[in-house]
This record gives structure tokens, C-alpha cells and sequence, in this order.
């Protein structure tokens, strides 16, 4: 009851939830972006960002968002299909720039193959979430995606960053309990 003294219905509420999600992610893409060392490094602050936001994120949200709330489906569409495949562009941009990324990609084609394969990670966690973890699987594609871009430096940059994740991880879960 109290929350429709300030939505009209359903709809303008979902609205608005989608308004600051997208507004979110502007954030915390251009957080990333700022705190990067490099392109790669980029891509590891990503995925700990959407790992922290998927953990919680149940992956059917999206289906009846698409099915019941048109327009707030449309915003999260038109962020995923123009800012998303943009900042994806810059890093792939960046990352051929710093030598970490192979200077023969397709830097359009393999944006938008990025931003499409996002939604990979929500169709198998929705279809047999007990099997897929949504934080899980999306990590995997990022990270799949990423190796394909590498070069031998930025193999082992990479290599680098995951080492330094997993010591972190391991950190936060001694000194959690």
C-alpha cells in the first residue's frame, strides 16, 4: 500500500527500479574503466562488479521483465545494445592500444558477440538453476571471451589477475570467519 503513494501502478515502479539499475551500471562501468590499470584488469574489477550483482540476482527476473514490464525491458535492451557494447568497444580498443589484445579483431563484431553472449549466462541459470550458477557461468563467459582477445602478454596478465583474485578470495573467506 505504501509504496503506491509514490508509483501509479506496477509499471512505474518496475520503471523506475530499471532507471537506477541503469544508472548503476553507468556507474559502475565508468568506475572500472577509471580504476584499471589496463584493459585486462578492467575486465577482472567487471566481473567482480557483476559477480557481487548476479550472487543475488535471480535469472527469471529478466524473462518476466520482458514479458510484463515492455517498456522497462526496452531501457535495459537499448543499455545493453548501445552503452554496453560501446564500453566494450573502448576496452577491446584499449586493450589492442596496450598490446594486451590481438590488433586483428573486429573490434564492432566482437563487441557485439560480447554483449550478446551476456545473456548466455541468464538462459542456462534460468533453464537449470540448480546445474548454473548465474554469477558463476557469466564469469566463465567473460573469461572465456577474454582469452580469445589476449595476446601472449595479455595471456599472462591475465594469468597475473587470477592469481591475484584467487589470494583475495582466499583472504576475505580466512579472515570472514
Amino acid at each position: 500500500k505504501t509504496i503506491y503513494q509514490y508509483f501509479s501502478d506496477k509499471d512505474e515502479l518496475v520503471d523506475a527500479v530499471m532507471d537506477d539499475e541503469v544508472s548503476q551500471t553507468h556507474t559502475d562501468c565508468e568506475f572500472c574503466k577509471k580504476n584499471a590499470r589496463d584493459a585486462i584488469d578492467e575486465i577482472f574489477l567487471t566481473m567482480e562488479q557483476i559477480h557481487e550483482q548476479f550472487s543475488q540476482l535471480n535469472p527469471m527476473v529478466l524473462y518476466d521483465i520482458e514479458k510484463f514490464h515492455p517498456k522497462a525491458y526496452s531501457k535495459f535492451r537499448s543499455m545493453k545494445d548501445d552503452y554496453l557494447q560501446q564500453v566494450v568497444a573502448n576496452n577491446i580498443k584499449r586493450g589492442i592500444k596496450e598490446e594486451l589484445y590481438r590488433p586483428d579483431i573486429n573490434v564492432e563484431t566482437m563487441s557485439r558477440f560480447r554483449v550478446e553472449t551476456m545473456m548466455v549466462a541468464f538462459s542456462m541459470a534460468a533453464s537449470a538453476p540448480t546445474k548454473y550458477n548465474l554469477a558463476a557461468v557469466a564469469r566463465e563467459t567473460m573469461e572465456h571471451f577474454l582469452y580469445g582477445l589476449a595476446t601472449l602478454k595479455g595471456y599472462k596478465l591475465i594469468t597475473k589477475y587470477k592469481e591475484e583474485q584467487i589470494k583475495k578470495r582466499s583472504y576475505y573467506k580466512t579472515n570472514k570467519k
